[in-house]
């Protein structure tokens, strides 16, 4: 049996209660989980794509309802006065966990006129609108927790935001140190923008696994590029950063972003990759 049931705002200790029984909040949502994007906060997902974290029930920002078997006695209904309370809907459809995130302005009080037999004018109530889409499924399953925006589902996995988290200042630092590094223009850790705090996390992940002759070829494949943009010490083996954009560009060839087309040999950055196998 399926069921609805709502996250409140409380200090108490019971949190989760019913809503609706035998009925679905989603429709299905079918997918394929292989196809699915390795989440990545500089991916930029197309329309009919998610991202994915697989082995989710063993994260530390996996809720305890997903760790352990769901059973619906388990849970009181939600009374009246608690309704604007609500903070996440989950609906358990089959085996899997459908969310959403509740904000004010999902709860929607007015007059509608209703057209059934005959024209009706319906006195206002208080509705909660049901998005065409969740914010996130758990295939129970597979033990793989989809979603299109990290930031949406935060507050419904608190500590997930840690998969975006931003390189440290002493990171930072120490990435600016890299030997192929050289700043000026009074460019340093202060004037290093979020954006690319978060690239350089990703960036300093890649350096980790790349042998001393992946990174001379990494150089050259990224001055190759820049030529036009980035200034290159060929003596010392260095790349002038003076400005943010410099960075972004570097880091950008760090992840290997750049490519040609096949056709008109144009040079390209990629502002999303994802990996064909």
């Amino acid at each position: 049996m399926d069921h609805i049931l709502a996250h409140i705002k409380t200090r108490a200790k019971k949190r989760i209660f019913k809503l609706v029984s035998d009925q679905s909040l989603f429709d299905t949502v079918k997918v394929d989980l292989e196809a699915c994007v390795p989440y990545n906060p500089d991916h930029n997902l197309d329309e009919d794509s998610w991202f994915k974290i697989e082995g989710f029930s063993n994260q530390a920002f996996c809720i305890d309802l997903l760790k352990k078997v769901y059973d619906s006695k388990d849970y009181d209904d939600l009374t009246k006065e608690n309704f604007s309370k609500i903070a996440y809907l989950f609906a358990v459809q089959g085996e899997d966990f459908y969310f959403q995130k509740i904000t004010p302005s999902l709860f929607v009080k007015r007059k509608t006129l209703v057209f059934g037999e005959a024209a009706e004018l319906e006195k206002s109530q208080t509705r909660l609108v049901i998005n065409a889409l969740p914010d996130a499924v758990y295939y129970k399953a597979a033990d793989i927790l989809i979603f299109k925006n990290l930031a949406t589902i935060s507050s419904i996995f608190v500590g997930i935001d840690e998969l975006y988290k931003e390189a440290t200042k002493e990171e930072v630092e120490q990435f600016l140190e890299e030997p192929f590094i050289g700043t000026s223009n009074g460019y340093s850790v202060d004037k290093v923008s979020k954006p690319n705090r978060k690239r350089i996390g990703l960036a300093m992940k890649t350096l980790e696994n790349m042998s001393p002759d992946d990174k001379t070829n990494m150089l050259e494949y990224i001055d190759g590029y820049c030529e036009q943009k980035l200034k290159f010490d060929q003596q010392n083996q260095k790349f002038e950063i003076s400005t943010d954009e410099d960075l972004k560009l570097l880091v950008y060839g760090i992840e290997q972003r750049f490519y040609t087309t096949p056709f008109g040999k144009e040079k390209r950055c990629a502002n999303s990759v994802t990996t064909m196998g």
